[in-house]
């Protein structure tokens, strides 16, 4: 009888350790070979795959700012950059593109495309999760002991310009301004930089380099996420103008139409028409409302934000459930009634913010923005962006370009 009595209590502890066996199995990440890095011909490394993968069980916010160039992405930026529990990267995808493109042997091809949108799902689930050390495979010198000084606009971020990731000797700033950042912190641990990350609730990233939120849906459905995508827009036309007066050697040709008044024959048409392709399609994919998208996905024009900034930001983080911080309100009240010429960087976002997104009416000849209106006519109707008829309505500020529209997000 006692025999039995130990027989079955040894059976039943088989079988406790045996459901623990399963239960770690089925939550623990899974790896395999990044695709992105196997295809491009660098160093092998782990990564995570799909079906067997751990649940976000600590709801950690993850935010993506999905923008172009020159739309107002970095000012976008700040409203996370500010806020004291949220840890934000500045374009880290840069340093994807930055070593895959001189690998490309077809240019930009159908391929090649995708091997840099798979390179590119793969740092960012991996930045999300605190993983920094992933960042090092795109990183030219590969760091030392994890240590670099090449990340690029390191500057652009309060968590990596502050204490304790950066600990500049015989300074009493908490954060040091981006240039100050850069030339008194030193090399980046990341290490360090990697437990600032997980010491807070929510990361937010900004990248310029992902042309649709269809592209981002393995991770939007990756239950190890809880992303949540704000897709910032702005009118093509502001955008061409601002890109002419930063960028002027690559739109030389534009600044060439504007200052003779007669179009390039060699002019290259798709730097503004790839803007309003992209836009149309991602904004189609928003609007429809997939339910792959629910509760995940906002738009914004950056137009209404320059108009009332704290009323878009109050909403902004509405949508993402993520309480104001103070520091936020109080650099939209230091940021959006500025001097512009404060800000001599190109990135600045010093500004009187409603000014600056009508700027664009006086940079451009109506011949421009009549040949954009009919290059951009459905995006613009999508947005919400009105046609000037004439040179006369372009020039006058009191007639509005921008129709009132709410873009509700998506919940």
């Amino acid at each position: 009888m006692q025999c039995s009595w130990k027989a079955v209590l040894l059976l039943a502890l088989a079988s406790i350790a045996i459901q623990y066996t399963a239960i770690r199995t089925f939550t623990a990440k899974s790896f395999h070979t990044c695709p992105g890095l196997a295809e491009a011909g660098l160093a092998e490394r782990l990564c995570e795959e799909g079906p067997t993968f751990a649940y976000n069980t600590s709801r950690k916010t993850h935010i993506l700012i999905l923008a172009t160039t020159r739309s107002g992405s970095s000012f976008v930026g700040q409203l996370f950059n500010q806020h004291l529990d949220v840890f934000y990267l500045f374009e880290p995808l840069y340093h994807v593109q930055n070593t895959l493109i001189p690998r490309f042997t077809q240019g930009k091809s159908p391929a090649d495309r995708r091997v840099m949108l798979g390179a590119s799902r793969d740092l960012l689930r991996s930045l999300y999760d605190c993983d920094l050390y992933f960042l090092e495979n795109y990183i030219k010198p590969p760091p030392v002991n994890h240590t670099t000084d090449r990340i690029f606009r390191r500057g652009a971020s309060r968590v990596l310009c502050s204490r304790p990731v950066c600990d500049p000797p015989g300074s009493s700033e908490l954060v040091l301004e981006e240039g100050d950042c850069v030339r008194k912190c030193g090399l980046l641990n990341l290490t360090v930089a990697a437990e600032a990350c997980r010491e807070r609730s929510h990361v937010a990233i900004k990248t310029v380099r992902v042309p649709e939120v269809n592209d981002l849906r393995a991770l939007v459905e990756d239950p190890r996420l809880n992303l949540k995508v704000i897709q910032l827009v702005r009118d093509p036309r502001g955008i061409l103008a601002s890109r002419s007066e930063t960028f002027r050697d690559t739109y030389r040709l534009w600044r060439l139409w504007y200052g003779t008044g007669r179009k390039p024959y060699n002019l290259d048409v798709t730097q503004l028409t790839t803007v309003c392709e992209d836009f149309s399609n991602s904004v189609s994919t928003g609007l429809m409302r997939p339910p792959w998208l629910k509760g995940k996905y906002m738009l914004v024009r950056y137009e209404d934000l320059a108009r009332n900034p704290m009323k878009k930001t109050e909403e902004i983080y509405g949508f993402l459930g993520i309480p104001l911080d103070g520091h936020v309100a109080r650099w939209i009240q230091n940021n959006t009634r500025g001097d512009p010429t404060l800000g001599k960087h190109k990135y600045g976002t010093v500004r009187n913010s409603a000014a600056t997104a009508e700027k664009w009416r006086f940079r451009l000849s109506y011949d421009i923005v009549a040949f954009a209106q009919n290059a951009c006519q459905r995006v613009l109707a999508q947005l919400g962006y009105k046609m000037a008829t004439s040179e006369e309505e372009l020039k006058n500020p009191s007639i509005s370009l921008v129709e009132e529209r709410d873009f509700r997000p998506f919940s």
